[in-house]
């Protein structure tokens, strides 16, 4: 890909001026390069391949208390002169019909080059060698029976060089990759049709790395075992309907936080600011630090933007914030929110948690879910199984469904496991489950230890409007859940 990137700084430098210039009250100039690889395989053929590759600039600037923003991806001093100045009257314009201040948390000032550590950069080894993983995965699926009507494997990769300048005197050059994928079969015998993924549904896993992750995922070994448990799942039993322990592994119990925890604790859904796209949250600022209980003492979360590879893992966030570890639910209480300088200062925050994040030059930062974590607990998971005398081991999302406060929620797993006398005795399809968020996490039982912690990564989370897919990520454990109604879907 050819590099647009170089001597930016000093277009981004001159933006700053320009904005000093027309007395603005704050204002970045945020330059961005976006270059992104998908490839994907269906039956042996390719199926998609295409590559981004998208430069420009955003400039937001804040005038009498009200946001404007412009961008461009003409890269002169002329085009940005009238960004600026295009920007100006924007945010002139909208404190006509404000509804209230916009006034910023306080943050350091930081002037910082950082990028990714990573051993493999994806967009420079040969696509070829990527192709031929994902065509012999395919192949290996196909292969196991005839069965297997459609086999999938996918690959991603993504790195995003920011230049953010601050009137404020921040400035950051930051480069952030990711790299991933997965494969999925799809078995069909008679009206019977059942799909297994690995290492996750809806493409696999991401995490904030270079190529070498993606060879991490071994995905032409996994592949018979995809093939063989999507065959398995035609023949398996279904769920019977009632109430009973489930234990959620990794990749389900990412989504649960994602959609349970990450979603709700963005601030900017708390307060109102975000609620075309999949709602709001019923954890209202009038909560925090009020002894709220979102689950027992076995829970804590957090939002932690510095863990190694995740794939919500950054240096600094969109305004310019360091990357932080947050406390959302200590030990079953709610304790804190994600935010952005704006949200932060509307609910009296001292600073930023550092989760404003835009997916592109020309996209405004939101407030953006960083690492939702879950916290390790201290079970072996064989003891977890063997402590569990009837329940259900359920894994890799089908389906989900939660309404517009987070507050109520169905899920469908792909696969589970019906576990008797400590035993997981055999295999049952079209798995679900349902909840209340804060009886759900009440019911935790049982976490798995840190040796059985990992971290997944979802790279299309939507929000906004206009919408925008963000990088997220979630550590975590199986978990056990006490008295859950499963089967309720048919």
């Amino acid at each position: 890909m050819r590099d647009k990137t170089e001597n930016v700084a000093d277009l981004v430098a001159y933006g700053i001026k320009c904005c000093e210039k027309n007395n603005v009250e704050y204002a970045d100039v945020k330059f961005m390069n976006t270059q992104m690889e998908e490839i994907s395989y269906k039956n042996e053929t390719l199926d998609r391949i295409s590559r981004l590759d998208k430069v420009g600039i955003g400039i937001r600037c804040l005038v009498n208390k009200s946001w404007g923003f412009a961008s461009t991806n003409e890269l002169t001093r002329d085009k940005v002169t009238e960004l600026v100045e295009k920007s100006v009257r924007i945010a002139k314009a909208s404190s006509l019909v404000k509804k209230f201040d916009i006034e910023l948390a306080d943050e350091p000032i930081y002037e910082d080059t950082v990028k990714t550590q990573m051993k493999k950069d994806p967009f420079k080894v040969e696509l070829s060698e990527k192709m031929e993983v994902l065509q012999e995965s395919v192949k290996r699926i196909r292969e196991v029976s005839e069965r297997i009507k459609v086999a999938t494997s996918h690959y991603v990769s993504r790195k995003d060089r920011m230049v953010l300048y601050t009137t404020e005197g921040t400035k950051i050059d930051q480069t952030i990759v990711f790299c991933g994928g997965g494969v999925a079969a799809t078995a069909v015998e008679g009206g019977e049709v059942q799909t297994r993924s690995l290492p996750a549904s809806f493409r696999g896993d991401f995490h904030t790395q270079g190529h070498e992750y993606f060879e991490s995922l071994n995905l032409v070994d996994v592949s018979e075992q995809t093939a063989h448990e999507a065959m398995k799942l035609l023949k398996a039993e279904k769920m019977p309907s009632g109430k009973a322990t489930i234990i959620l592994g990794h990749s389900q119990l990412a989504l649960q936080v994602h959609e349970s925890c990450g979603h709700p604790t963005e601030l900017d859904r708390a307060i109102g600011y975000e609620a075309a796209y999949a709602g709001t949250s019923f954890l209202t600022p009038d909560l925090l630090n009020k002894d709220f209980k979102y689950g027992n003492e076995l829970v804590t979360m957090v939002a932690d933007a510095t863990v190694a590879g995740g794939l919500g893992t950054f240096y600094y966030d969109h305004e310019g914030v360091k990357a932080q570890k947050n406390i959302l639910v200590d030990k079953g209480i709610f304790t804190g929110f994600m935010s952005s300088r704006e949200t932060a200062k509307a609910i009296g925050l001292e600073r930023s948690s550092g989760a404003a994040r835009s997916m592109g030059y020309d996209k405004i930062p939101i407030v953006r879910m960083t690492n939702v974590n879950l916290e390790p607990g201290d079970w072996e998971f064989d003891e977890l199984i063997q402590d569990t005398k009837e329940g259900y081991f359920l894994e890799t999302n089908r389906s989900w469904s939660i309404d517009d406060i987070r507050m109520n929620f169905q899920f469908g797993t792909e696969i589970g496991w019906k576990i008797e006398n400590g035993e997981m005795i055999k295999m049952i399809k079209n798995p679900t489950y349902e909840g209340i968020t804060p009886e759900f996490w009440g019911s935790v039982s049982g976490i798995c230890k840190k040796n059985h912690w990992k971290i997944f990564g979802t790279p299309n989370c939507g929000k906004g409007e206009p919408g925008q897919a963000a990088y997220v990520g979630h550590g975590i454990a199986p978990t056990r859940f006490e008295n859950v109604r499963v089967g309720i879907l048919k």
